[in-house]
């Protein structure tokens, strides 16, 4: 194998393990920014502190929260329903319009909540006036839509995934969050 060839893996190898090991670098969850909340009363990430908290970034529009994310959140929602319940774990849908405002306005999502049967807190994430990402989209740095983030009891970004990712191995961090905190 040449030098490029071995130097090129070396590089993708530690970059894909720096962009999976949020945990070690201690990042604390930045504070969301909502202007409106459906499905229940607001709450702060810091009121949640001492829970395990779920974070999904979605839009209505998009076809992998419609596959992926909404349908995980859902279902997570049922398998976790005892420590959501007990109030250890908290999941809250952001919807970060950043493309089509007109289509996806609040009218909209309260419409598409409903039919989708989202039960969990969703919130409609803040614009800042001449801004084209919405705040906390900006403040959590996503790559778009879906994207799903695990914060842990002290307020540390344990996992941020754009796209699809491994689900099973995701619930696993969170029984295991859950079990440690």
């Amino acid at each position: 194998m040449n030098r490029f060839a071995l130097f090129s893996i070396i590089l993708l190898i530690s970059f894909c393990i720096s962009s999976s090991t949020f945990a070690a670098k201690s990042i604390i969850a930045p504070e969301w920014v909502i202007s409106e909340w459906i499905n229940g009363s607001g709450t702060s990430l810091h009121d949640l502190r001492g829970k395990v908290v779920v974070v999904e970034f979605f839009q209505l529009w998009c076809p992998g929260c419609n596959k992926f994310s909404i349908p995980l959140m859902k279902e997570w929602g049922q398998t976790f329903h005892g420590e959501i319940e007990a109030e250890d774990l908290k999941i809250v849908s952001i919807h970060t319009v950043f493309e089509g405002h007109d289509y996806q306005m609040p009218e909209r999502l309260r419409d598409f909540v409903k039919e989708k049967g989202i039960h969990h807190l969703v919130g409609i994430d803040h614009h800042k006036p001449g801004e084209h990402l919405p705040e906390t989209m900006q403040r959590y740095n996503t790559m778009g839509t879906p994207e799903v983030t695990i914060i842990d009891q002290d307020g540390v970004i344990r996992m941020q995934r754009f796209g699809g990712f491994d689900a099973h191995q995701a619930e696993q961090l969170i029984r295991h969050l859950l079990t440690s905190g």
